[in-house]
């Protein structure tokens, strides 16, 4: 299995921010779609960064509640860690543990095609799981 069968069943659309914005208007963002992180694009869909909620609150600790008049680009992860479509569940899973974040940006040609999370890999491989032991318990059953 690869990232591209995560993304042909869950959809390529990423929530993305400018760098220019505030933290308060990233964390309402956040908020509002019930996700952990935006990715951080130019027009062109060149990717600059990431923003977590870690990002966030790890700003929050060092500045205070005058944090959040910050610049997205002040507090995001500029060196991000990408995959590519093609990329098989468990290289992105290693990836994912060996960096310890939970999402990572799907990259087509130098831009941004997509995201995957850690519980879209999870969901994933545990399909897999389940339908080989599925296969399994068939051709036990019909030995």
């Amino acid at each position: 299995m690869t990232v591209k069968s995560i993304l042909d069943a869950k959809g390529r659309e990423v929530i993305t921010i400018e760098p220019e914005a505030s933290l308060h208007e990233a964390a309402r963002l956040l908020g509002l779609r019930r996700i952990g992180a935006a990715v951080v694009v130019r027009a062109d869909k060149t990717i600059l960064g990431i923003l977590s909620e870690r990002d966030i609150v790890r700003v929050l600790g060092e500045h205070g509640a005058g944090a959040l008049e910050m610049r997205v680009q002040d507090a995001m992860t500029s060196k991000v860690s990408t995959c590519r479509e093609g990329n098989t569940i468990n290289e992105v899973m290693e990836l994912m543990t060996r960096g310890r974040f939970r999402h990572l940006p799907v990259e087509k040609e130098g831009r941004l095609d997509g995201i995957v999370s850690i519980g879209d890999v999870v969901k994933r491989r545990i399909e897999d799981v389940e339908r080989e032991a599925e296969q399994i318990r068939e051709y036990i059953a019909t030995a």
